[in-house]
């Protein structure tokens, strides 16, 4: 069962579409010039499952995901590519802007 957080933000035209995985939230990486912080304040605290994260990924012009579960569902339904992916401190991050 995925459990992760997602968090949708309508901005004009975009849908940013903000998804990382639940013992993520609150955590911070770094590893060289790379900084990520895995807030509430972005991604959320309302827990989707894997259905409606593709659906928000379908309508996304941008998104951002942290987190194998995360990164996979992404990764699988063809919203990004594995080679895409970064790992910062070993955590899976992949950015996607449709244009």
């Amino acid at each position: 069962m995925m459990c992760v957080y997602l968090k949708v933000y309508n901005v004009g035209e975009e849908v940013l579409v903000a998804v990382c995985d639940e013992g993520l939230l609150g955590k911070e990486f770094s590893e060289g010039e790379v900084h990520l912080k895995v807030s509430m304040a972005f991604y959320g605290d309302e827990s989707a499952d894997y259905d409606e994260v593709v659906s928000a990924l379908q309508d996304a012009t941008i998104a951002n995901l942290v987190g194998e579960q995360s990164v996979a569902c992404a990764v699988e339904n063809g919203f990004a590519d594995a080679s895409d992916v970064i790992y910062i401190e070993g955590v899976p991050h992949v950015q996607m802007v449709c244009m």
